[in-house]
């Protein structure tokens, strides 16, 4: 039984946030150490695996060590030891993992390996009242899709991307504009007293049936436009960035609508859209889909700002929700590249 005092510390190697936090069973965050690789990665306008994974192995033990000092609490006082264990790039899963493994044997806790996108779906229920089932949109720079869940590990798939995510068509438009990586922020910053208007986007699959999506059509017709325009002015790249996320929005709503009746229609008592990941920290998003939601009589819960991008905490709260279940792995786990949340078992 899971105790109220219990403590798990979550490690978070998967992409490039080293991260390491202490989360309690009363749903208390005592530290939450992310150290991003931005300067590492921002030279080559993305993620190298080869330099995340190296980053990861020199900072790691440094972060684990703030995250237990922030949270003033010995390891021999933390109760299991969470870590994310696919997906994500290989080579920081497999530090994370080697790392927690070494942990949890050296202390004899219990060993919680976490699927990352579970870790994202979970995270409103750590900061939230947010019961089972509820209808899930994952959505990130890698991952696009709406989930039911029904509890720990039992997630139904409804629809996703049959190309590209949300978040790679952002980044990579960004970059044609001349902005850093990650691109998603910097866009919605910059779209700020556009004209949404201003340019006529496609809608790939809007008004069809189901809630798949598919951005690389968009992602070509926004690289298309800003080739052809030469000198990018300061009018242009406003008006163009608050276009793109209009047309984004109104997609998002589109294929919401055909989710939350596909969501009803197999759990009619369903009372939340949980929007999580990367890309629920985008303010305009988050407004479309709560007016969205709203007219479907649910509520849109989303975590905290700095709780949509990887984190420990949520790593540490899977965790936990997990160990509730006695759902702990072993030694012998494996860490996965690929770790699709409808195959998760429970």
């Amino acid at each position: 039984m899971v105790q109220d005092n219990m403590m798990i510390l979550g490690i978070e190697t998967s992409c490039d946030e080293t991260a390491a936090a202490v989360v309690t069973a009363d749903k208390r965050v005592l530290s939450n150490i992310v150290s991003s690789q931005y300067q590492e990665h921002k030279l080559f306008g993305g993620v190298v695996p080869e330099i995340a994974a190296r980053t990861h192995l020199n900072h790691i033990e440094f972060i684990i060590q703030q995250a237990l000092e922030t949270a003033d609490v010995s390891l021999n006082e933390i109760n299991g030891i969470a870590v994310t264990g696919g997906p994500g790039l290989i080579g920081g899963v497999i530090v994370g993992v080697m790392m927690a493994k070494g942990l949890a044997m050296a202390t004899n806790l219990p060993f919680i390996p976490v699927n990352h996108l579970e870790a994202h779906a979970l995270t409103a229920r750590l900061t939230q009242d947010v019961t089972y089932p509820y209808l899930l949109f994952l959505a990130s720079g890698g991952h696009c899709q709406f989930l039911l869940a029904e509890d720990v590990g039992v997630y139904t798939s409804l629809g996703g991307t049959l190309d590209d995510a949300i978040g790679e068509c952002l980044d990579k438009t960004a970059r044609l504009l001349g902005y850093a990586y990650p691109g998603g922020p910097a866009i919605e910053r910059i779209a700020e007293g556009g004209n949404p208007n201003a340019f006529l986007l496609p809608k790939p699959l809007k008004g069809q049936d189901g809630c798949f999506f598919s951005f690389s059509g968009l992602k070509t017709a926004a690289r298309k436009i800003i080739l052809e325009q030469g000198p990018l002015s300061s009018s242009f790249q406003t008006d163009f960035c608050a276009s793109l996320q209009k047309t984004i929005g109104d997609i998002l709503v589109d294929r919401c609508q055909h989710a939350i009746t596909m969501s009803l229609e197999k759990k009619p008592k369903i009372n939340n859209l949980v929007l999580a990941g990367g890309v629920a920290a985008n303010q305009y998003f988050r407004k479309c889909l709560g007016v969205c939601a709203q007219e479907r009589g649910i509520t849109l819960m989303t975590p905290p700002v700095n709780l949509c991008t990887d984190n420990g905490a949520m790593v540490a709260w899977a965790g936990m929700e997990r160990l509730r279940k006695g759902l702990v792995g072993d030694l012998a786990f494996a860490p996965r590249p690929r770790w699709p949340l409808e195959a998760l078992k429970a």
